[in-house]
């Protein structure tokens, strides 16, 4: 099992998309804090994501919202950080992240 780290970008990402959701709807904003938090810390188990668009990373689709998880592994694959969480309606050219 890998231990699972998250960056304050990616923090920074989840708090974003869980305020604009609050603004309408604090209970789905909780239901999708919380699935987004389980599919980042699931990872540590099995990191099922694919190639990122942006070199050395990965990533994952959270399971039934619009919104990506990427990740990084560090060289002895026992760490797991995740970079972003990336909501998929974002414009979102491969080597970059979105703005």
């Amino acid at each position: 099992m890998r231990i699972v780290q998250w960056s304050h970008d990616a923090l920074d990402d989840l708090e974003k998309q869980v305020v604009h959701i609050a603004r309408d709807n604090v209970a789905a904003a909780r239901r999708v804090a919380k699935r987004i938090r389980e599919t980042g810390d699931d990872l540590g188990k099995f990191a099922t994501g694919h190639p990122g668009r942006v070199s050395g990373t990965y990533e994952k689709s959270v399971n039934r919202l619009p919104y990506i998880v990427a990740y990084a592994l560090n060289d002895d694959d026992t760490v797991l950080t995740i970079l972003h969480v990336i909501h998929t309606s974002r414009n979102w050219l491969p080597g970059d992240w979105p703005e």
